[in-house]
């Protein structure tokens, strides 16, 4: 009975963490439904073109840039669970200011550069909220966890991310469903954006309710207050157990240079960021209803399109949840690049002679597919499992910076690659999603079965 009281309550304090994943699976996706009326409201009417587009619907991706970047000194100056609380409030104001940029201001249907700046602004202050929520959510859920579970527990964060993607399709498809497009141009993109506000609200409010880590509080030298969170976990007699532990490391300052174990470490990490968003998985995600449109599907139908591939990811995502320890990260992941090229081929060639039909959703679904059963959820693992302990929070930064970066340049560049040629931009990412498989055969060690400190001396071995 009491192992059982324990188990609820970590899982009831995951489960509130796990929702800034779904905050950043939604806020990301969100955009898909209301890109194509953002783009006549506040692109069109002011005669500007394919580039600002672009910018506008990545820009939160700056904003993710930036959060990812301070999530390590708000992690540090303010605690994991109040820095969790300052993302919820960047999501709250995100979302009320995304869905009425006009507010204060400006006139509403008088579009304006102004109004644009202000509509970027917010979208930027979510992404804050994003960047923060992807870095210090799998840190507050690994520090809470006990060893044994901490793997899966962890891991379900990145399910809580696709969760709020295919969340934010379905909203979207509810909102457009049956209204006509001069309604959802004027005003249901505005409730797409606002609907964001509701796990918002609800996690700041959940936050209150949890405790802080025991190891962030060990290390303000809070020791009762850890040992009453580490008993609620574990019980008392591995509580003590626990908490000597982590006093005999929150101590210990490292002084390693960051290429101590050599450059090859850094840059594979920062190469697995940068080919999972180089093989374009983000832009079916941003653009996913307007590419279903621009294909022969009418509003509704695309909408409905984009759901249905939220729940393949899903699916696929539970997936790699259940076979990476079992198959191996880098068979996964060269399974997933060869999957991710034929679907991306297969659309390059459909665009090409300009075939439309059931055969493109099919593409689409088999690289969305690929991507959700390798490298969304496995370079995650990767990059928290390849750098030695010395340097892993300076080495996880970069790569995370690297990722984000990378996300938006392909997102912000998808636009115009288009206007030039559909046919090429899609045999693009099929090219990318070829070259990550010979990196990962070539480059990648395989980190399954095997310990940190055995990953440490293979990089210590190399350099």
């Amino acid at each position: 009975m009491e192992q059982k009281s324990h188990s609820l309550y970590l899982l009831g304090i995951t489960l509130v963490a796990a929702i800034g994943g779904l905050l950043f699976g939604y806020d990301t996706a969100v955009i898909s439904g209301a890109e194509e009326s953002l783009r006549l409201y506040l692109i069109d009417s002011l005669g500007l073109g394919a580039f600002i587009h672009g910018a506008t619907v990545s820009s939160a991706l700056i904003g993710c840039i930036i959060g990812g970047v301070i999530s390590g000194y708000f992690a540090s100056r303010f605690g994991r669970k109040n820095s969790l609380i300052i993302a919820s409030l960047f999501f709250l104001v995100s979302s009320i200011g995304s869905a009425y940029p006009e507010f204060l201001f400006f006139e509403k249907s008088e579009p304006t550069v102004g109004l644009l700046l202000a509509f970027n602004i917010y979208r930027i202050l979510g992404g804050i909220g994003v960047g923060l929520a992807s870095a210090v959510c799998p840190m507050y859920i690994g520090e809470v966890a006990p060893a044994h579970v901490r793997g899966r527990l962890v891991s379900f964060n990145q399910f809580m991310i696709i969760l709020g993607m295919l969340v934010a399709y379905f909203v979207n498809f509810s909102i457009a469903n049956g209204e006509s497009q001069a309604w959802v141009n004027d005003i249901g993109w505005r409730y797409m954006f606002l609907s964001c506000g509701v796990p918002a609200a609800l996690f700041g409010l959940l936050l209150l309710l949890v405790p802080e880590t025991p190891r962030y509080l060990s290390l303000k030298n809070q020791d009762d207050k850890a040992l009453k969170v580490l008993s609620k976990i574990n019980g008392m007699k591995a509580a003590k157990l626990i908490l000597k532990q982590i006093k005999e490391t929150v101590d210990e300052v490292s002084s390693e240079k960051l290429f101590a174990y050599g450059k090859t470490v850094i840059i594979i990490g920062i190469l697995l960021s940068v080919f999972q968003q180089f093989v374009g998985i983000n832009v079916a995600l941003y653009y996913a209803p307007r590419i279903f449109e621009s294909m022969g599907a009418g509003k509704d139908a695309s909408m409905l399109q984009t759901t249905v591939m939220g729940l393949v990811n899903v699916i696929f995502t539970i997936v790699a949840i259940m076979t990476v320890d079992k198959w191996g990260r880098k068979p996964l992941l060269m399974v997933g690049s060869i999957g991710m090229a034929i679907g991306m081929f297969g659309v390059s060639t459909l665009a090409y002679f300009n075939v439309i039909g059931v055969s493109t959703l099919v593409f689409i679904i088999i690289y969305t597919a690929s991507f959700m059963m390798s490298w969304g959820p496995i370079c995650w693992v990767l990059i928290s499992e390849i750098f030695p302990n010395k340097i892993r929070g300076r080495a996880v930064a970069i790569a995370v910076a690297a990722q984000w970066a990378a996300n938006y340049l392909i997102s912000s560049t998808y636009p115009m690659m288009m206007e030039y040629s559909g046919a090429m931009t899609y045999g693009f990412y099929g090219l990318m999603s070829v070259l990550s498989a010979i990196f990962v055969w070539k480059f990648v060690p395989e980190t399954k079965g095997k310990t940190l400190e055995e990953m440490e001396g293979q990089w210590n071995h190399i350099a």
